[in-house]
């Protein structure tokens, strides 16, 4: 990787081209480069996962010469991006953010912000998911992310990296002078608390809207969720081989023993 302030840093997000945490994610990567692009989703993709259009076409609005939103998901957006946008000179630099509302824990295979990075890191770039937490009704403290979000990225990005990691970063719901640090994590546990909703059209025809609580997760002080909750920066790195390796022996062992 050049340099940092010789970089060519891509922002994206799943919560669309007109969130302020795209905005917030703008001001963190402009302390890094001046050389930063925006590939984002036209429409609020929240949820979205690791999905790819693959059924439909997708289309680009050219928002200025540096900034495009993508009738897609986050994914989309990355790869159109590395692949088409910026074929000719590729970012060095994926930054996917920052998300409206914490990605930890079981989140992370929900996210779409999660799912951006995790392009940039399985198309060989370094990358890194930001996401801020709040406390409905209450304002969302971007000043938080954007008052450290360079600091962080700059010492994450001063290592060298294995090629199917990439990093999650949460920031507390706590003003700028309340964090009291940074901490690295692990991904915590918790339930994915969904509840289907059910509700009645105008013409009487039922319709769903799937509901989201937390559920209970384990007291560990290693995890995301509990540095976030007591106010510190969470910093976990993230694999994409799921292979549980333990289990896998096990197996090996079942099926040799056969």
């Amino acid at each position: 990787m050049p340099e940092l302030s010789r970089t060519r840093i891509l922002v994206t997000n799943d919560d669309g081209i007109h969130a302020p945490g795209l905005e917030a994610l703008v001001e963190i990567a402009t302390q890094l480069s001046s050389d930063v692009w925006v590939v984002a989703p036209e429409f609020n993709q929240s949820g979205a996962g690791h999905s790819l259009s693959i059924s439909k076409p997708i289309r680009a609005r050219e928002v200025n010469e540096t900034k495009f939103a993508i009738e897609g998901t986050p994914t989309d957006c990355v790869l159109f991006a590395v692949k088409h946008l910026l074929k000719g000179r590729k970012p060095d630099i994926v930054l996917s953010g920052v998300n409206r509302g914490t990605n930890m824990a079981d989140d992370v295979t929900y996210s779409g912000t999660i799912a951006g990075a995790m392009e940039g890191c399985l198309l060989g770039i370094p990358s890194i998911a930001f996401s801020q937490a709040y406390t409905h009704p209450h304002p969302v403290k971007w000043g938080t992310a954007t008052a450290y979000g360079a600091d962080v990225a700059r010492r994450v990005l001063a290592m060298d990296w294995p090629r199917n990691i990439f990093v999650n970063v949460n920031f507390p719901d706590v003003v700028t002078a309340s964090v009291k640090g940074i901490r690295v994590t692990r991904q915590g546990v918790r339930g994915f608390g969904g509840t289907i909703i059910e509700r009645t059209d105008p013409r009487g025809g039922a319709y769903y809207w799937i509901g989201y609580s937390p559920g209970e997760h384990e007291v560990d002080e290693e995890s995301d969720l509990f540095a976030v909750r007591h106010g510190w920066i969470s910093v976990t790195p993230l694999h994409l081989d799921l292979t549980h390796e333990a289990t896998r022996r096990k197996l090996m062992a079942q099926f040799e023993s056969a």
